[in-house]
């Protein structure tokens, strides 16, 4: 027949090209069914034609023989009887459990993440039932199909050969005719005899074959290195609304080509035209960023946006960023990395966007905002992003602090004081509500209290231009109360105490001066102290010193001392011998209160360091590198701000915020 064979393992993956030879298989079932019928039908006329022909002192030998052959000629309704359960019932099964598995697992996609992990658990439970029943039923109409295809070719011819010896042997006036077929009737009756004994031989072992796969269905998965397909659902926006789409899906690993079809299982066709783009890069979505579990992200270099797929489950969402050479998401700490990129947010804002209406209100789009931490918490991008591009929207880099902060492992108010802080918010003198926050908040870890302050003066400063951008300290309280105070548990209680959270934010905001006070004005006026010389600094050297933007360069204040302090060139120090001395000395009142994010300068000598981000020199005694160079020697410089180490024998300063002490 030309067809090509049914494989078991095409089973588990119901591809199209699967469904279409199974198509093939049906149809020429179908063909053959139809066959037999007029065979029979033209062999019942021809025996009732001899009857009628004979003499009539002939009729009675004549009945003799053509009974016999008539009851041969019935016998083909063996090939029926066979195909019969192919066609309606097992078919009809086969149908039924195809809708059945994919009515299942679309219900079973649509389950939120947030159900409780015991439901989850149980939902994939029944799901892997209801998948490993439609692929044993898959297996045994395969098989099923398969058998009737080689049976076909004996059951049905042989009663046939029957028929027409029982024909020629009998009627003496077929004899000559019965002669001339003989040889053809030697051929084929040898021919089906090696046919039923391949059948035979290959049927057990074809037999064996589907047994072991219904029981290690994943060992004869045939995955290869340079492809991955299967069925991924598409969140695709239509007429401002997002649906998730089916395709069957391929990826070739060579082009990095991703073709997608729709195509749907129930109906077994196509329905529309192929889409294809090179892959750029792929991200596993966290399970608190969208809905929908199994999720990851994809992006095109040839088609814009980010196209977000679902696999139909865990083990298949892994296989899809094994092939794609996935990554895993942004991971949020507050690290040098974590802070150097607020500081880069907030300036951003406070330089570009202060006075935009519902300023942290109006969120970003998710994808840009996704992609903007990925490039600045990566050290091997983060130099190359230009925040003051138009590709980066306000709301994006606004939404983008917001995400920061959401997908720290702790609330950045920490679980531990979240309790005190909703029961201090609930004071009902004023006074004593502020001095318990003032007092909680001195409690925090250092790099929480940090970067709070960084934050919190940030808001204030937001606040300040409530007239223009429309966010009072009141709204500012609800974007960022449950953020900087989320429970652990989603709770009734949790749920009641949300404004409690805001009110503490508001508190914060309103009274930043007084809550970042911490020990005593001493730190409060050093950083002051520290600030107003390094803003006469800079003004006094703005034809040398760095871009503000840059990880080299943060100019805004923070609550408590900086943990990198702003370069300042040699020059530019020289040239106010009072200042230099100045600022060394604020600037080591400030050291003694800085975390682990600060470089103890008193404790470097001959140190090795490793450069977080690139720096080119702009000035002789600098030294210029890439992200990655190892400096050895490090040690601290006389100008505050800068390392001095030796990088290919020659010596330099080096900005103390760009290294890492090995």
């Amino acid at each position: 027949m030309g067809l090509p064979a049914l494989e078991f393992s095409d089973c588990y993956l119901d591809s199209p090209q699967f469904r279409e030879r199974l198509k093939s298989h049906e149809a020429e079932l179908d063909k053959t069914n139809k066959f037999i019928k007029e065979l029979i039908k033209d062999g019942k006329a021809l025996v009732q034609a001899l009857k009628s022909k004979f003499p009539a002192d002939g009729r009675e030998t004549s009945l003799q023989v053509a009974a016999p052959s008539s009851r041969e000629l019935q016998d083909t309704r063996r090939a029926r009887i066979i195909q019969k359960p192919t066609a309606p019932e097992a078919k009809k099964k086969y149908d039924k459990e195809t809708e059945k598995y994919c009515g299942v697992l679309e219900k079973h996609l649509s389950l939120s993440a947030k159900k409780k992990e015991a439901h989850l658990h149980e939902a994939d439970n029944q799901v892997d039932n209801v998948r490993q029943h439609f692929y044993e039923v898959s297996l045994e109409y395969v098989f099923k199909v398969q058998e009737v295809q080689e049976r076909k070719m004996f059951d049905f011819v042989e009663p046939l050969l029957a028929f027409l010896q029982g024909l020629f042997t009998y009627y003496h006036h077929g004899y000559e005719l019965a002669k001339d077929f003989n040889h053809f009737k030697t051929d084929l009756t040898i021919s089906i005899q090696n046919t039923r004994n391949r059948f035979e031989s290959t049927r057990s072992e074809v037999e064996s074959l589907m047994r072991k796969m219904k029981e290690n269905p994943h060992e004869h998965k045939s995955i290869s290195q340079h492809l991955m397909e299967g069925y991924l659902f598409v969140l695709e926006k239509r007429s401002f609304v997002s649906t998730w789409v089916k395709y069957y899906c391929t990826y070739h690993r060579e082009p990095k080509r991703v073709t997608m079809v729709l195509f749907d299982p129930k109906s077994g066709g196509k329905m529309g035209e192929e889409e294809s783009f090179i892959l750029k890069s792929c991200t596993r979505r966290k399970t608190d960023s969208i809905e929908k579990r199994f999720c990851f992200d994809v992006e095109a270099m040839d088609r814009p946006g980010v196209i977000t797929m679902q696999a139909l489950s865990e083990e298949d969402r892994r296989l899809w960023m094994e092939a794609m050479d996935g990554r895993e998401p942004v991971v949020a700490q507050l690290d040098v990395i974590g802070f150097n990129v607020i500081k880069k947010f907030i300036y951003a804002v406070e330089t570009r966007g202060i006075d935009e209406q519902g300023l942290y209100r109006i969120a970003g789009v998710n994808s840009k905002v996704q992609k903007l931490l990925s490039l600045t918490m990566d050290p091997k991008t983060c130099a190359d992003v230009e925040l003051d591009s138009p590709e980066w929207e306000i709301k994006t880099i606004t939404s983008a602090i917001k995400h920061y902060l959401r997908v720290l492992p702790a609330p950045l108010m920490t679980y531990q004081y979240q309790r005190s802080f909703i029961k201090a918010a609930k004071m009902d003198n004023p006074e004593t509500r502020v001095t318990e926050i003032h007092t909680l908040v001195h409690r925090l870890p250092e790099k929480n209290r940090q970067m709070l302050e960084l934050l919190v003066n940030h808001l204030a400063n937001v606040a300040s231009h409530h007239h223009q951008n429309l966010m009072t300290i009141a709204n500012l309280g609800v974007v960022f109360g449950p953020t900087l105070l989320r429970p652990q548990e989603e709770t009734v209680a949790a749920i009641m105490d949300i404004k409690f959270q805001n009110i503490v934010v508001e508190i914060l905001i309103e009274h930043h001066e007084r809550v970042r006070g911490g020990g005593g004005d001493k730190r409060s006026a050093d950083a002051a102290a520290w600030l107003e010389i390094n803003v006469s600094v800079n003004v006094s050297t703005s034809a040398t010193s760095p871009s503000p933007a840059s990880p080299r360069s943060p100019s805004w204040p923070m609550f408590s001392a900086p943990s990198s302090p702003h370069p300042v060139s040699s020059a530019s120090s020289d040239s106010s011998p009072v200042r230099s001395v100045l600022t060394r000395s604020v600037c080591e009142k400030q050291m003694s209160h800085s975390d682990s994010l600060s470089f103890h300068l008193s404790s470097v000598s001959g140190r090795k360091a490793i450069a977080l981000y690139a720096c080119k020199a702009e000035h002789e005694s600098e030294l210029s590198f890439i992200a990655g160079t190892v400096f050895m020697n490090v040690h601290a410089s006389r100008e505050p701000g800068w390392l001095e180490g030796t990088l290919d024998g020659r010596k330099g300063l080096i900005p103390e915020n760009y290294v890492e002490f090995l």
